[in-house]
């Protein structure tokens, strides 16, 4: 069976590495995932969406000097009306961290109280306030 930039095929990933997965095609062959092409949204994280032995749907975008270029965004369209099949365990990572209104409440005490350290920091040099 050849592999013919275009189609779309089911394969095992067989290595996650921090720029993609590696996946072990139908035919015994091996391509990339790139990280890029992993979803639609931004992954930081290539493990918050795959894992080691997971079987995914890819298309082959790319076959150059005998390297295989893979997809899995453009192999499951959005407008299938199906989230993501990785997201879940994304957005339950997600959610199990700080959300952003904590995150940001500790910024800004944080900043709050290295300012007041620099104007007292400041003020002392000068003499204290209102001293001219």
């Amino acid at each position: 069976m050849s592999i013919d930039v275009g189609s779309i095929v089911e394969g095992k990933v067989t290595g996650i590495t921090n720029f993609g997965a590696f996946v072990e095609l139908e035919n015994g062959e091996t391509g990339l995932v790139h990280i890029s092409e992993v979803a639609d949204t931004f992954v930081k994280d290539i493990n918050d969406f795959l894992k080691r032995e997971d079987c995914v749907k890819v298309k082959v975008i790319n076959i150059s000097d005998g390297k295989i270029g893979l997809s899995i965004k453009q192999a499951n369209p959005k407008s299938s009306g199906q989230d993501y099949p990785y997201q879940s365990r994304a957005r339950r990572r997600a959610a199990s961290a700080n959300d952003f209104e904590e995150r940001l409440a500790r910024f800004l005490k944080d900043s709050d109280e290295r300012q007041q350290a620099l104007r007292k920091s400041l003020d002392s040099k000068r003499g204290g306030r209102g001293a001219r």
